[in-house]
């Protein structure tokens, strides 16, 4: 008897190499990870080896990468999870909920041990300091905020946006917080001074995305205006536009910084710039893409839809 026609994995890539076909990305799994649905998602950038969702069900979820029953289950914030992120040690995570208020959870202890108010609508963004015990936070109140966990408060507020902070994050320095807009503004805040650095030109569509440079002073704007943008941090000039098909979802430079990597809803793609080309483009169905994350040369992607969450391995030996 003929024997069954193996079923090929789903939206995976194949490109031709010397006759050979060879799988580019895989989806490695796909699991139902809240009661309703996922809000929020960031890979452990340590380890690559660790996720925390958060979900309309008022929960933080942590997972192993790979497996689809959680670590754990947290509960305790009194309305949805919509941002979350790991410390660089991924022992605490901090979570923004709809109703402003952050809490701070002991992964260890499994359970929190902050939890800070002074938002006045959804926190939709934060990110942890590179070193220090430090967060910023974004949202609809149109705020980013600076929080000293020890001393239990907010110690700076910026204002400036005219509609949600959507993405905060902080230089590799320390020194710096950048903030993007749904306005499509992006401002540059100097932590030691407490002040507005810079506002660096607009975007034509909300900032979905920012990322420093892993060792030089440029920084990258991603915008569902289907742009990307270059940034010398010491002229403040802009160096280069990428242009994409569709809305940046996520984007992530290279270890060795010498290509920055960009998500869409259906594409992973090399970017170089000066000049701005694009390298390679990779074809992943991944759609609602929410973080990006490298390890051993290997690309994880991760992406939610309603209650799923999907998880994206993309070989970048095999990309240019």
């Amino acid at each position: 008897a003929r024997p069954p026609r193996r079923r090929r994995r789903p939206l995976s890539i194949r490109r031709r190499t010397t006759g050979a076909m060879v799988k580019r990305a895989y989806r490695l799994q796909e699991f139902n990870a809240h009661q309703s649905a996922v809000n929020c998602l960031k890979i452990g950038r340590k380890s690559s080896g660790v996720m925390v969702t958060g979900g309309d069900d008022k929960k933080v979820n942590l997972w192993s990468i790979g497996k689809s029953s959680p670590i754990l289950s947290l509960a305790g914030h009194q309305s949805a999870v919509e941002c979350v992120t790991f410390d660089n040690a991924e022992e605490v995570v901090v979570a923004g909920a709809a109703g402003g208020t952050l809490k701070l959870w002991d992964l260890e202890e499994a359970k929190v041990v902050r939890t800070l108010t002074g938002h006045r609508s959804n926190v939709i963004s934060v990110d942890f300091h590179p070193f220090g015990e430090f967060f910023a936070s974004g949202s609809l109140d149109c705020n980013t905020k600076i929080w000293d966990i020890r001393r239990k408060g907010c110690i700076h507020t910026y204002k400036g946006h005219d509609r949600g902070v959507s993405v905060a994050k902080f230089s590799p320095d320390g020194k710096w917080v950048l903030s993007g807009g749904q306005d499509g503004r992006v401002k540059l805040w100097d932590l030691t001074a407490g002040r507005l650095l810079k506002e660096l030109p607009a975007h034509d569509g909300p900032v979905t995305s920012v990322e420093f440079h892993p060792n030089e002073l440029l920084v990258a704007t991603g915008s569902a205006d289907r742009t990307v943008k270059f940034w010398d941090l010491e002229t403040f000039d802009i160096v280069d536009t990428c242009v994409e098909a569709t809305g940046i979802r996520s984007m992530l430079f290279t270890p060795e910084g010498d290509a920055l990597l960009t998500g869409t809803s259906e594409f992973l793609k090399v970017w170089r710039w000066e000049p701005a080309r694009c390298a390679d483009a990779v074809d992943v169905s991944w759609t609602k893409l929410a973080d990006l994350s490298t390890h051993e040369g290997k690309l994880l992607g991760a992406s939610c839809q309603n209650s799923f969450v999907g998880v994206w391995v993309v070989d970048l030996a095999k990309c240019e």
